[in-house]
């Protein structure tokens, strides 16, 4: 029954957040559709990819042999994305891009996380893995290294690379990555969801 409720959150929250890009209104999100939460699960292969990762999930504890790894080779040579047999996804996680994509080690991935594509989650020389809030967006190429924590709507910018905590609704940029400011709109847009979950 759990495999089923996430299977439908994450649909949910996918056509939440594409009808969402783009709204310069904030005052309030938008309730997508039965229909618009199929068309947005069957056009992304990011829901695909993480429809076989709930499924590995239920594989594991479930004991089915065989199951966990021919679902992560299959998510490997289809989609190009590779996420650990230990990792933790929130409900309604994001792959606008899967390509070049790599979840490892122990990491924990909150609510409503979008990764924009080619991005590496992991551990950096074996000492732990990255927690990662609810609502951040990691931009195209960003790695988060080591046993780091990226606070609840923070932007991590394209290609920079974390090897520090990052606080809440800050903005990540460079080489290694500093923190360069606070994404506002991005914050306002959490703080609106967590309203309406209350």
């Amino acid at each position: 029954m759990a495999l089923l409720r996430n299977i439908v959150a994450d649909a949910f929250e996918l056509a939440r957040s594409m009808r969402r890009v783009g709204d310069d209104n904030v005052s309030e999100l938008p309730h997508p559709t039965p229909r618009s939460a199929v068309q947005a699960a069957l056009s992304q292969d990011g829901y695909k990819v993480l429809l076989a990762t709930r499924l590995r999930e239920s594989a594991r504890r479930w004991h089915i042999p065989f199951a966990n790894h021919a679902l992560r080779l299959a998510t490997t040579v289809l989609y190009g994305i590779e996420i650990g047999s230990e990792i933790e996804l929130g409900e309604g996680v994001n792959f606008a891009h899967t390509l070049g994509t790599v979840i490892g080690g122990t990491s924990k991935v909150g609510r409503r996380v979008k990764f924009m594509g080619n991005n590496t989650v992991g551990t950096n020389r074996d000492n732990g893995c990255p927690v990662i809030e609810d609502d951040v967006i990691v931009g195209c190429g960003a790695r988060i290294l080591g046993p780091v924590r990226i606070g609840k709507g923070a932007f991590i910018g394209a290609n920079a690379v974390v090897l520090e905590d990052v606080p809440a609704g800050a903005v990540a940029t460079g080489i290694p990555a500093k923190v360069r400011g606070r994404s506002d709109r991005h914050a306002e847009l959490a703080k609106k969801h967590d309203q309406r979950e209350d």
